[in-house]
């Protein structure tokens, strides 16, 4: 796999490149903008792995950028750096879908093991997103007959049932259940039941 990016997004150069040079001094590697609105130029949602970002910034602030950002690539972990921090504007930063909020001045180690941290969340969350797509490629595969067969499979139902359900001999079920299970590349019933829901319940929680 590619290694990720870090975009550190710091209207201040100096503190720009401060976190710049820590983060490379560890193998991360960072790239750096000085505006919200340059980012969401250049922002490319394959490569960059998570954000670390000043709160205060002229133009888009920190807040409005988390959102943006989140538009586009919704489980994109984010990390917030402020010299104001106070309970209010921290809370407001995990509403806004934070990961992580620190506080200035700061240490370098807090700073590298929470982008560490967040860089790992992002790996985990796209090989994650892999497999509900590979799922959902294989339901796109089925037949519109398979997947009514396949709806009432989920339900319970044996194949009597949804043989007469769908005006079908028993034989034409088990056909496309066959084949359903094929595309589906399950080899058990639990297995399809287990995949299909896990699928669902991943894109119902994002």
């Amino acid at each position: 796999m590619t290694q990720s990016t870090v975009v550190v997004v710091d209207d201040h150069d100096a503190m720009r490149d401060a976190l710049l040079t820590l983060l490379e001094s560890v193998d991360i590697d960072a790239i750096g903008f000085d505006s919200g609105e340059r980012l969401l130029k250049e922002f490319d949602s394959e490569r960059v792995g998570c954000a670390v970002m000043d709160v205060c910034m002229p133009g888009i602030g920190g807040l409005a950028l988390a959102h943006k950002l989140h538009e586009r690539c919704r489980r994109l972990p984010i990390v917030f750096i402020s010299a104001h921090a106070d309970v209010r504007l921290a809370v407001e930063a995990m509403r806004a879908g934070a990961e992580d909020f620190i506080e200035k001045p700061f240490r370098d180690h807090e700073v590298i093991d929470r982008v560490q941290r967040c860089l790992e969340l992002d790996r985990e969350r796209r090989v994650i997103s892999r497999r509900v797509s590979d799922v959902h490629e294989r339901l796109n595969a089925l037949s519109a007959r398979e997947r009514l067969v396949l709806e009432r499979m989920l339900r319970g139902e044996p194949n009597k049932e949804i043989a007469a359900g769908l005006y079908l001999s028993r034989r034409t079920i088990e056909t496309h259940r066959a084949h359903l299970m094929k595309k589906m590349k399950a080899d058990s019933l639990a297995t399809l039941v287990s995949m299909v829901t896990w699928a669902k319940a991943v894109d119902f929680g994002r």
